[in-house]
């Protein structure tokens, strides 16, 4: 009786929680949106798929292997890339230290945000699992339920048993002052095309795409969230992993060798999500909604590698056999029995910086950081804001 008593008072503490903090975070929201300066975000909470997930699937489903990392961290640590990501250079050029992933349980500081993204997620929940598929569970409504855990249990913690916990969790005004990112979509498109649907099925599960994406960033924003960044999706045709898994789809390529049947629907994904920005941002008129177009950043290096100092944009640095170095059974890191001695195969490059492909699925750190450099000053935003000014473009 007395654990069912502390459980259902802690249930009510809880309870109270959301609207103290959205109380105070609302109250607190102009800070970070005062004068015509940067926006100084405290903290950035993101939501995606591998582009951005810096080790929420290594804490779920085993860690990615060597030689992920190596480049910059020296080691695996949790990207699915040899350094950094987006992601992570959003959260240099902010000031922010790398984002844990809140699925991460060793050696987390959520002080200045987290990061839900999963390798593998999608907005639809996969109807399948990761084992047979690849793709992951952690879909995007999961990411919003883990955010508002996040919510209630941070500021429970922080303000009941204070102490080392008041240096690894948030302050309850950050939640409004933060930035969202969101970088998602990708997975929704290729994982209805590897079922070998064709190209018209696959296009009409956008708008279904679209209205589930707008139900989560409205739940975030009812829980205080007020400054959205929100990122499109890239030029999938020209991706390896893409081509080898629909070889039907592969012709016709356009000049720089990607599927134009691939890229013609993230380009409709793109121009649907373009305009589900622009309807969030005339239903919260004091919320602001930048649209980040990572498509052109990503075709722009894919299209002129040679003129930007990298060399063959579809080869793979990390990976195994084939036109493109990419074999769908041996991944970046993978090891193949040879006379009854497991072998790593899936071996990196000598040199990632002059590629784009990492392991056919994902950029390398240099291609992230060009990507980057394209979209942080606004030029291929909506409205086009840079990034540490991005609190500044309500009702635009």
């Amino acid at each position: 009786m007395a654990t069912a008593t502390a459980a259902t008072g802690a249930a009510r503490t809880a309870a109270l929680v959301l609207p103290l903090v959205l109380a105070l975070a609302l109250r607190a929201s102009g800070a970070a949106a005062g004068g015509g300066g940067d926006c100084h975000f405290p903290a950035v909470f993101n939501f995606g798929d591998s582009n951005s997930d810096t080790g929420g699937l290594s804490s779920l489903f085993g860690a990615a292997p060597p030689p992920n990392g190596r480049t910059y961290f020296g080691m695996p640590a949790g990207r699915y890339c040899d350094g950094r990501l987006v992601i992570d250079f959003i959260a240099e050029s902010l000031g922010i230290p790398y984002l844990s992933a809140y699925l991460n349980s060793i050696g987390s500081n959520f002080t200045q945000g987290a990061n839900f993204a999963t390798a593998g997620s999608s907005i639809r929940r996969q109807n399948t699992s990761l084992f047979l598929s690849g793709f992951s569970p952690i879909s995007l409504d999961v990411q919003s339920w883990e955010f508002e855990q996040f919510i209630n249990r941070s500021q429970f913690v922080y303000n009941n048993k204070g102490g080392i916990y008041r240096e690894l969790l948030p302050r309850a005004e950050y939640f409004s002052q933060a930035l969202y990112t969101f970088d998602i979509g990708q997975n929704d498109i290729t994982s209805s095309y590897f079922v070998n649907k064709s190209t018209e099925e696959v296009e009409a599960i956008i708008p279904d795409l679209m209205e589930r994406l707008t139900s989560i960033i409205q739940s975030v924003y009812s829980r205080g969230g007020r400054y959205f960044w929100i990122h499109n999706t890239g030029p999938l045709g020209c991706l390896p992993y893409a081509l080898l898994h629909r070889p039907d789809l592969v012709a016709p390529t356009d000049s720089a060798g990607c599927s134009v049947t691939y890229n013609k629907v993230a380009q409709l994904f793109n121009l649907r999500l373009k305009e589900t920005v622009a309807s969030l941002r005339k239903t919260h008129p004091d919320a602001a909604f930048t649209y980040v177009d990572v498509y052109n950043a990503k075709y722009k290096l894919i299209s002129e590698t040679k003129k930007l100092g990298f060399d063959d944009p579809l080869l793979t640095c990390c990976g195994h056999g084939g036109r493109y170095n990419y074999d769908l059974n041996i991944g970046c890191g993978g090891k193949k029995q040879v006379n009854g001695t497991w072998v790593l195969v899936g071996k990196s490059c000598l040199d990632p910086s002059k590629r784009v492909s990492w392991d056919g699925v994902h950029f390398t750190e240099a291609a992230n950081k060009f990507v980057f450099d394209q979209i942080v000053a606004g030029a291929l935003s909506d409205p086009p804001v840079p990034l540490k000014r991005a609190c500044q473009s309500k009702g635009r």
